[in-house]
């Protein structure tokens, strides 16, 4: 777990021995050490080669977004061991559809010696500049519970989530039938098509990840075979060759068996025809795949909360698991508005407010934000501050503003769960009712 650190600039001097640099290339088989033991599931001594093979890939492998200097480290500065590190991955984001610069933290880690001296916080600091230098406008990162709220993120986009079914409610083919659907591969052939069903599944979701050529291509052969996050895409297809969709899911069995984490179909495809196949795919490649450590006991659809197949399978699908959340970060949030205000207009010209022309300020008690209307287009997005003269028209505590902004939760939701949560009017609930619904997202993430 030590790098060399010749020819190597330094970001600062932490004291105590300790320097915070960036990463190069040739830091790959130190870091990915560290990264193994740091993120094992099984212990320190005894690292994840999964986790490892990630951490490789994103130093030394070609990626569409990512470069090897986008590690943030902190190292004994006399014996080159690596006690801290983090990284920023950039993507492209899009709300309703209209895109944004953003930005992913992950491997988030620090030796269980070194902890509680800030070392997270000097290098999220960091990244935070490299991510404002980039200009994204929102920064998403997966986690354990209630932690990165330390460092400005709130837990406010859905993440994950499914249904799971087991063998008993497994469709069967008849005696004699044939599989109406087969699923192979995927080539890069078939990325015009994958590129053209994505597109189409995107629309009925929030927030999602804007995924061109290159980013397919990645996933399809840019990556080490054990890699933690590599996804295995295949095309589902009728035995005439047509593909009508695709869909994606770990290469391990995970959570009892294998689980679908994408599956789409082309436009006027039926689930109800397609899904069976599926389904019975995942049955018997979770078989292929068992392990003592990775049974398979079960299949698992994991859309989060909505999805087509949902409704096909209703009774199939017996467990459900709720869905987690991402931690998001908007450090300009009238930025942010003024970006989606396409969306927010839409919103306004399908709704019983068409042609709103008013203003709303919003309390977060500490801060706020003002939104100003005019024949239903946003005129003004800026920061404004709350006072005992003028506390607003609607307030939303600490950062729980952006659980309604990004679709996890209602007005009502947030009412519900906040006391200091309220609204003067009901126009001003309207307003925001109107201007952020509830609505499910899918970040499919390419790292």
């Amino acid at each position: 777990m030590k790098i060399d650190l010749k020819s190597r600039p330094v970001l600062r001097d932490l004291g105590d021995g300790l320097i915070l640099c960036r990463s190069i290339a040739a830091d790959a088989a130190g870091l990915a050490e560290f990264n193994a033991r740091i993120h094992s599931d099984k212990g320190f001594d005894k690292p994840d080669e999964r986790i490892a093979a990630w951490t490789r890939d994103l130093l030394t492998h070609p990626h569409p977004t990512f470069s090897p200097e986008d590690f943030t480290l902190v190292v004994e500065a006399a014996s080159g061991k690596i006690i801290s590190s983090l990284n920023l991955i950039s993507q492209t984001w899009a709300y309703a559809g209209v895109p944004f610069p953003a930005g992913r933290p992950e491997l988030v880690g620090t030796l269980p010696e070194y902890r509680n001296r800030g070392l997270v916080r000097v290098q999220f600091d960091e990244i935070h500049k490299w991510s404002a230098e980039r200009g994204e406008q929102v920064l998403g990162i997966t986690g354990i519970p209630f932690y990165y709220k330390l460092f400005g993120y709130e837990m406010g986009l859905e993440l994950g989530g499914g249904r799971v079914g087991f063998e008993a409610q497994l469709p069967k083919l008849k005696d004699g039938e044939q599989e109406p659907f087969f699923i192979r591969p995927a080539a890069e052939a078939d990325i015009p098509f994958l590129m053209e069903v994505y597109a189409l599944a995107c629309q009925r979701r929030l927030v999602t990840c804007i995924r061109d050529e290159g980013i397919w291509r990645y996933d399809l052969s840019g990556q080490s075979k054990k890699n933690v996050i590599r996804h295995e895409i295949r095309i589902i297809a009728r035995p005439d060759g047509e593909p009508v969709g695709y869909l994606t899911h770990p290469w391990f069995n995970w959570d009892a068996g294998l689980v679908a984490q994408n599956y789409e179909l082309r436009p006027g495809i039926s689930w109800l025809e397609v899904t069976p196949s599926v389904a019975r795919y995942l049955w018997a490649a979770g078989g292929q795949k068992a392990t003592r450590e990775n049974p398979r006991s079960a299949f698992g659809f994991w859309f989060g909360t909505e999805h087509p197949s949902y409704a096909v399978f209703r009774d199939r699908l017996p467990r459900v698991r709720d869905p987690y959340a991402w931690y998001v970060r908007v450090p300009d949030l009238p930025r942010f508005m003024d970006t989606i205000a396409p969306v927010l207009e839409r919103r306004l010209a399908g709704s019983p407010i068409v042609g709103y022309t008013g203003e709303t300020r919003i309390s977060f008690y500490r801060s706020g934000l003002k939104l100003v209307f005019e024949k239903g287009q946003l005129t003004g997005a800026e920061a404004w501050q709350p006072a005992p003269s003028d506390q607003g028209t609607a307030a939303f505590p600490d950062l729980s503003f952006l659980q309604l902004v990004f679709g996890y939760r209602s007005f009502e939701e947030l009412e519900q769960s906040y006391a200091d949560c309220w609204y003067r009017d009901d126009e001003a609930r309207l307003l925001l009712d109107t201007l952020f619904p509830k609505q499910a997202s899918s970040v499919m993430f390419v790292s």
